[in-house]
């Protein structure tokens, strides 16, 4: 088995994860969760990872916490678990901290094109899993 075909079975694995729970949270959720995973990998691919992790930020955050039941900061959740995994940078801080004042270019080009892998399979499943949230 390659390394490639190994690698999309995690990040199939990983979002299926992040799906099931918000499932389980109740439509409303769902339905917010899904319209972002939608628009995720257009964002990403739009203004930058960066950008897009501030702005997910600035909307699922207050005071540096993140609130509860708010789709922006679970899916930053989601997608920081994964990217620093991915990364090896699991003992730093936050992943957008990270970005700001430690990531090389080379590492920063790598996070987003992870994050992109990432949530298009994020966005595949809440697609398909979230069926509230269809024609949201």
């Amino acid at each position: 088995m390659s390394r490639q075909r190994s690698l999309e079975q995690e990040r199939a694995s990983k979002a299926w994860n992040c799906i099931t729970y918000v499932r389980d949270k109740g439509s409303k959720y769902a339905k917010e969760y899904a319209s972002l995973a939608r628009s995720a990998p257009a964002y990403i691919q739009a203004n930058g990872l960066g950008q897009t992790l501030a702005f997910w930020r600035a909307k699922g955050y207050d005071k540096g916490k993140p609130r509860n039941d708010d789709e922006h900061s679970r899916l930053l959740q989601d997608l920081s678990a994964w990217i620093t995994s991915q990364l090896n940078i699991t003992g730093r801080a936050d992943l957008v901290a990270w970005i700001c004042n430690e990531a090389s270019v080379s590492e920063y080009r790598r996070a987003t094109a992870e994050a992109i892998a990432f949530l298009s399979w994020v966005k595949r499943f809440a697609e398909a899993e979230l069926a509230e949230a269809k024609g949201a």
